[in-house]
Parts: structure tokens; C-alpha cells; sequence
């Protein structure tokens, strides 16, 4: 076995370059011919002096010897990667034939430990979504796909950025050896190329991976969620002009952020996505994210009242949308004499009072929980205690000779305090006393006088807006809850599927990061539902788990006519894997059994 050095060059542009491979000289008919036994590519780096040590640590690895000298770190890296390569040229063998080898049973070692539960059912899943014809229509070859195909099952085993899903790719995981792919051998800027161009054909790729999700899983294409959501940047992102300053949700307001919109089918698909500025009004996004989506003109859009403005509502009946939203109206009111009862999904009692306005063109449905009623008492009072709490600290100042009694500049405290009390302030009628020159303040007093229709007087009710007149309260309801589905989405693209938080400098970068995890997203969301329709209904968190157990391992043994038997397949799957591949109609040992003997 030796490494032996050409020099070719390319067919298209005949530029000249170097390749490696990796030769064996073999006795045939009386000849001594040199047969490749894997091409090293361009890119092999190994000094030359070198090449014979890595050809004789190969050699020992696939005869199962123990080297009397330790190599370098390269050159072991190498060789265990080479030799795995030619294992996996070994004859495919199947589990039902019948193959009796004697063996040294104290010879036996386990090499190259790969995971592949997740690996084999994100690649059916994209199978499902005909992922690899979407990505040849907008032009991507097949190596480009396979870093695609890697990029996305990555991201749904290995939440993290490009550079974390390239050291999965490269060093835990046995998805390569499913898609015949060499992932050590790639190098990182190849997924930041592919991250490139799928966000280059980020509207097509949408497009027809949403058609084959609606054929695939029939869907009807009557709801419509859309919401926003943000995630924060580590470092500055001086390069990034969308990195903005904004209100985080996740509370990180010492970082950047940008703002990703997704719109939803009602069934929990994604159809379309768009990264927005970190500082972007709400408000001014649904226009540019609805137009020309292609949803049916009776389709109901549900909407946060972050996005509910009076603007994008009129913009929605302009264009025949349905619609129900939360109301921006602070405005209380509920009259549980006139109210219905139903039941949510825990169990709890919803009570619903349906108000229709007197042109019969929108109705207005007031809701009221027991438990958000609990919850809005225990958060007003909290508020409550903290106003009064400054108010007294202003009062107990009169008395001390040494704090300023200027009865301007004390309005001025006063009116800072009622601005930071969470529209408390509203509630009180507060008098400031001032001395004989109305200069000087020598008294404080306060009144809580609860306003009609607010917190204090109607705790736990909120209000919904539609123009779907047709529903009973309880339709309208739970047609709304939909939207608590499309907070689970974000809660699993952040913390199941790595979405937060993001490193790179370049706006395009950025996207493709935020794309990639909304591509695997889709992935995770065919197999649920395709699971859930045989009674598993876990999270992502808890399947990835089971399906993280599952590996591929090479057991090598030594036999008595001095050979070595090389057989590489994955672990037997554990009752609760098994469960799933049936579900998914998997087979249990992903990448088949294979052998070699030499």
C-alpha cells in the first residue's frame, strides 16, 4: 500500500491540480498491477516524508495490530479515517444470512463509534419532502445537497452553529456513511456556501417544500398564524445592518438581535419566513409576509396584538381575510350573566361573551379565566405594593430636614413613579399639599379609586376581535388557542433546535442560520406528526434523546488463519427506539451490516 501523486487536470476549464490516492500493488495472472483503493482527493496535506507511517498505521488498523510505535495526532486522525473509508467498501451482508467465522474472542475491539437514530430518521423525513429534488430544481449538485441534507439533520440532532454542526458532522456522527458521503473530508467553508445559496433560493425552496408538505399530509389551508419572534447575537455585529437594539424577548438586552416572522399553516408548518431588523415595529411586517402568499381568500388569520394594529386589519379586509386577533383596546369589559361556558384542553372553565358591533361587520369576544384571574390579582397586587411603596418613601421625605420639599420637582418623582407603574398610577387620585406659599410641599396623600373596565376591576378577561361572524364563542376560542401552538414553534426552534444564539458577522450568514433551523424545523415537525398518528406524541427534546442512544460500531476480531474479520452495524435498538423505526417504518439497523475480511 503506498500514496501516489497526479497531476490531471478539469475537463470544463482546464485548469491543472494535483490528486492523491491511496494505491495496492496486487499479483494478477503473472502481472504485478497497482489497483486505487480510495482517491485521497486534492486537498490531502500529509508531508510527503510521512506518507509511508500512515500507509503502515492503515495497514495495522485493518489487520487489527497494535502500532509498536504511537503515531502523531495527524497521522492517526488520518489513518483511522482511511481505514474506516475502506471498511466501508466491505460487502454488504444481510441479517438473515447465515455466516459462521472462528474467531479470537479476546482479540475483539469496538472501533469508531457513530451515532445514527436521529441521522436515519431525519434523512427519511427529508426523503418524505422530496428535499433533494427541491434543492436540484434551484440548481444545487449533488455534493452541495449532501452539505445541505448534513446542515439540516445536524441542526436537528446537534442544536449549535455551522462550525458545531461541521465538528458533528466530522467526528460523532454516522451520517455520512448513509449518504455515502466523506463529511471529514469537507471542509467548513463548504457549509457556509451551501448556507449561502439556500438562502439565495429561500423563497423557492419555501414554495415547493410547502406544496409537497400539503400533498403529502393533505392539509386544509383554512388558518393562518403568524407571530414574531426575536434571538440575540454574541458580539457587537458591527458588519450585520439588521443587528439591532431591541426588546428581547429572552431578556438579553446587552446583545443585538434580529427578528425572524414565520407564517403558519394551522397544522403547525411553516410557509413562509423572513428575518427582519432586531428594532422592527411589528405592526409594519404582516403586509410584506401575506402578499402573494397564495392562501385561499377565506383563509383565517390569527395574530397577536403585537401585529393586530387597525392598519393591518383594514389591510386584511381589503384583501378578504378573515381574521381573529387580540384586541389592542385596554377597555375591560365582561357580563358573566350573558356569558357561555367551555372547557380548554387542561380542563379549565373558559367563560366566553360574544358582543357583535352594531353594523354586524365584527364581533368582539371578551374571555375570562379563573386561573388568568388568579394570576392578574397576585401581578396586580405586586404592582399595587410597589407604586404605594414609592409613594410612601415620597411621603416619609416631607418629615427629614434634609430632602427637597420643592413641590415641582416632587410632581416631577410622582410622575416618574405613575409612568413605571405598569398603568397602576391610573387608579389612584394622589394630592400633593403644598405650604401657605404653594411653593413647598408639606403633605402626600392618596386614594385608590379603581377606573371602570381595567386590571383592578375586571382581573383575568381579554379581549378577541373577528370578522368571521358565523362561529359560536366556543369555535372562536379554541380556533385562537392555535396560537399557543405557534409559541410551542418558537420555544422549539430556540431551545430544541438552536436557533438562539447566533455568531455570525454577515447578514447573510445570519439568515442562512435562522433558515437552516426553520428548514430542519419542518423535518422535526413530518416525523411528529407522522408519530403522533400512532399514538407517540413526545417532543422533539424527548425523541432526539431516545434516538441519540443508537449507534454504529466496527467489531474486529482476529481469526485463526491470521486474518482479520472487520463487521460494521449499529446497536439493536432499545424498546422505546424500536417503537419509533416502527412507526416510521424504519428498519432497525440503519446502514445494513457489513463485513470484510483481510
Amino acid at each position: 500500500m503506498f500514496i501516489r501523486q497526479t497531476k490531471t487536470s478539469n475537463a470544463a476549464s482546464g485548469e491543472a491540480y494535483t490528486t492523491f490516492r491511496l494505491v495496492a500493488s496486487e499479483r494478477i495472472g503473472g502481472k504485478v498491477r497497482q489497483r486505487t483503493l480510495l482517491n485521497l482527493g486534492s486537498s490531502f496535506s500529509l508531508a510527503r516524508e510521512h506518507w509511508p507511517e500512515l500507509c503502515n498505521r492503515i495497514e495495522q488498523i485493518l489487520s487489527g495490530q497494535l502500532s509498536l510505535m504511537p503515531a502523531t495526532t495527524e497521522i492517526e486522525t488520518l489513518a483511522q479515517r482511511y481505514a474506516a473509508r475502506l471498511s466501508g467498501q466491505q460487502v454488504e451482508v444481510t441479517t438473515s444470512e447465515t455466516d459462521f467465522q472462528e474467531v479470537d474472542i479476546n482479540s475483539l475491539e469496538l472501533l469508531r463509534p457513530r451515532s445514527i437514530g436521529v441521522e436515519q430518521v431525519g434523512r427519511a423525513a427529508l426523503e418524505w419532502l422530496d428535499f433533494s429534488h427541491i434543492l436540484a430544481t434551484v440548481g444545487l449538485n449533488s455534493a452541495q445537497q449532501a452539505v445541505a441534507i448534513g446542515s439540516v439533520i445536524g441542526r436537528m440532532a446537534a442544536p449549535g452553529s455551522e462550525l458545531a454542526t461541521w465538528h458533528w458532522l466530522r467526528e460523532r456522527s454516522g451520517l455520512g456513511e448513509l449518504l455515502e458521503v466523506d463529511f471529514e473530508a469537507m471542509p467548513l467553508m463548504r457549509l457556509y456556501r451551501t448556507s449561502d445559496l439556500l438562502v439565495k433560493h429561500r423563497h423557492t425552496i419555501e414554495e415547493m417544500l410547502f406544496h409537497r408538505i400539503d400533498t403529502l399530509f393533505s392539509l386544509p389551508a383554512t388558518v393562518t398564524l403568524y407571530d414574531l419572534t426575536n434571538t440575540y447575537f454574541e458580539g457587537e455585529m458591527a458588519a450585520n445592518s439588521k443587528a439591532k437594539r431591541g426588546h428581547s424577548k429572552e431578556k438579553r438586552t446587552d446583545c443585538p438581535l434580529v427578528t425572524l416572522g414565520l407564517v403558519l399553516d394551522g397544522s403547525g408548518f411553516i410557509r413562509r419566513s423572513r428575518m427582519f431588523a432586531g428594532n422592527v415595529v411589528e405592526g409594519t411586517t404582516l403586509a410584506g409576509m401575506l402578499a402573494g402568499l397564495g392562501a385561499p381568500t377565506s383563509a383565517l388569520v390569527i395574530m397577536d396584538r403585537g401585529i393586530a394594529t387597525e392598519e393591518n386589519i383594514a389591510w386584511l379586509v381589503a384583501h378578504h381575510y378573515r381574521y381573529l386577533v387580540v384586541s389592542r383596546e385596554r377597555a375591560r369589559h365582561f357580563d358573566a350573566d350573558a356569558a357561555v361556558a367551555t372547557t380548554s384542553a387542561c380542563g379549565q372553565t373558559i367563560r366566553l361573551q360574544r358582543v357583535v358591533n352594531a353594523d354586524a361587520t365584527e364581533a368582539r369576544l371578551y374571555c375570562h379565566s379563573e386561573e388568568r384571574q388568579e394570576k392578574e390579582r397576585a401581578i396586580a397586587q405586586r404592582f399595587v405594593d410597589r407604586f404605594e411603596q414609592g409613594l410612601a418613601k415620597i411621603a416619609a421625605g416631607l418629615d427629614r430636614p434634609h430632602t427637597t420639599k420643592d413641590r415641582d420637582k416632587l410632581l416631577l418623582r410622582i410622575g416618574r413613579l405613575i409612568a413605571t407603574s405598569h398603568g397602576i398610577g391610573q387608579h389612584y387620585r394622589i394630592d400633593l399639599i403644598p405650604d401657605a406659599t404653594g411653593t413647598k410641599a408639606i403633605g402626600l396623600t392618596w386614594e385608590r379609586l379603581p377606573t371602570a373596565a381595567g386590571l383592578l376591576t375586571h382581573p383575568g378577561v381579554y379581549c378577541l376581535r373577528t370578522n368571521e361572524l358565523s362561529w359560536d364563542e366556543a369555535r372562536l376560542w379554541q380556533t385562537y388557542t392555535m396560537l399557543t401552538d405557534l409559541e410551542a414553534v418558537f420555544r422549539s426552534l430556540k431551545s430544541e433546535l438552536g436557533l438562539r444564539p447566533i455568531y455570525h458577522h454577515k447578514e447573510d450568514r445570519a439568515e442562512g442560520h435562522l433558515f437552516i433551523t426553520v428548514l430542519a424545523y419542518q423535518a422535526v415537525q413530518a416525523v411528529r406528526r407522522q408519530l403522533k398518528a400512532h399514538g407517540i406524541n413526545e417532543s422533539w427534546a424527548s425523541l432526539r434523546a431516545t434516538l441519540a442512544v443508537q449507534q454504529r460500531v466496527t467489531a474486529t476480531f482476529s481469526q485463526r488463519d491470521g486474518r482479520t474479520l472487520h463487521v460494521r452495524k449499529a446497536t439493536v435498538p432499545e424498546p422505546a427506539l424500536q417503537k419509533i423505526y416502527d412507526a416510521l417504518g424504519l428498519p432497525l439497523t440503519p446502514g445494513g451490516v457489513k463485513k470484510m475480511t483481510r
